[in-house]
């Protein structure tokens, strides 16, 4: 069975900026374009050009420097919104306008005091201006995760028809879960007229931690793009993780889904997010997080020094970690401290780590993780020759 190829849609500059006190000047958002489009992702969500004239500016910097990717920009089901991001896209190689309008009869009744029928119309009408545009228009239907699915597959068979190429199902709100929405996109798959004209896409939010779940579910059951940030930053609980979906379809080969993301510029791509937003990234963060290949627990040290596989599914340096790091604890046995003394130039008989690891637990007793300097001063001690690291 061939692979199939996911589209990767980043809006870690859009969607990923909307988290307060990570706004970023122009400066720092091209460094970050150009680092996503090395990355290989295929589309970048550069901004809302109408929502401020630097947002405007930005976007319209990103455009001309952005050689690979699609430059999208968003846009509400408003002329005005669509003329703006048109005029922000002009210099784009692969430009997109993202319009939309929300389809869930809370958005409806609460939002725009609206009824289907007049959503309906506007979608269409937005798609349709767009199009007059750029011949790439995605549409979204906000609070598609809560919007029935017989009035969904609708308003996407009439977008289709006024042009659309890209159908956007959000779950805005992250309220579903897994088989909720995989099922809503198999729905659209088997009821949206002309569905094979468009791309689903998966846009999920975090709020109850099943954004990477749902996307996974998503492209499962047909979607074929995942809407994602850089660390799953953005408002509120976040946006689905880019590493993680990334990394779960490389783990299983048997979905025969992938991407084009170069996946050793990982690391250093969330590094770069992380320093430039201010944002730290969580530790235990699954593919970036500090501690996501580091073993304290003995049992475990022992497992990774003696074969990598034993307790690491991803080899590091796939995703841009240097190595596994082993980390000196009280927890940590023998096995943890000959491997880390060997590292630093200390070749132990057994004899000799027999004494030196009654002395490393003094030391891990009294700190939450030895060093090497700690290592070198237990060595002293018991007067072991340091060897020269070849």
């Amino acid at each position: 069975m061939s692979i199939e190829k996911v589209q990767i849609f980043d809006t870690t500059l859009r969607d990923g900026e909307q988290v307060p006190g990570c706004k970023l000047n122009t400066a720092q958002k091209l460094v970050i374009a150009e680092r996503l489009d090395a990355l290989g992702v295929d589309v970048i969500e550069a901004g809302f050009p109408i929502s401020s004239p630097g947002d405007f500016h930005s976007v319209n910097e990103i455009a001309k420097i952005v050689k690979n990717a699609t430059v999208c920009g968003l846009t509400r089901a408003v002329k005005k919104d669509i003329e703006v991001a048109a005029e922000a896209l002009k210099h784009a190689k692969k430009p997109r306008i993202h319009t939309g309008i929300g389809t869930s009869d809370s958005h409806i009744l609460h939002k725009f005091k609206s009824n289907r029928d007049e959503i309906l119309e506007r979608a269409v009408k937005a798609v349709a201006y767009a199009k007059t545009f750029v011949d790439d228009v995605e549409f979204y239907a906000e609070d598609a995760g809560r919007t029935d699915n017989e009035f969904l597959a609708l308003i996407c068979s009439e977008v289709i028809k006024a042009g659309a190429t890209v159908l956007n199902i959000p779950d805005t709100t992250g309220y579903c879960l897994p088989e909720q929405y995989g099922a809503k996109i198999k729905y659209l798959r088997d009821h949206v007229t002309d569905i094979d004209k468009a791309i689903l896409s998966c846009h999920c939010h975090n709020d109850l931690g099943l954004a990477t779940a749902n996307s996974i579910s998503g492209v499962i059951n047909g979607a074929r793009q995942i809407e994602c940030t850089i660390n799953g930053i953005g408002e509120r609980a976040g946006n689905t993780s880019l590493e993680e979906v990334v990394m779960i379809m490389r783990q299983h080969p048997d979905l025969n889904l992938d991407t084009n993301i170069n996946s050793k510029l990982l690391y250093s791509t969330s590094r770069l997010v992380s320093e430039s937003m201010g944002m730290p990234v969580q530790p235990n963060k699954a593919i970036v997080g500090s501690n996501a290949f580091a073993h304290s627990s003995g049992i475990h040290q022992d497992g990774v020094i003696k074969n990598r596989e034993t307790y690491e599914i991803i080899d590091p340096e796939e995703v841009g970690v240097i190595e596994s790091a082993i980390v000196l604890t009280a927890r940590s046995g023998r096995a943890a401290l000959a491997y880390r003394a060997k590292r630093i130039g200390y070749e132990l008989t057994k004899l000799e780590l027999d004494k030196v690891y009654e002395e490393f637990l003094n030391f891990a007793d009294k700190k939450k993780e030895v060093v090497d300097e700690d290592i070198h001063q237990i060595m002293e001690i018991h007067k072991i020759e340091h060897k020269a690291i070849a």
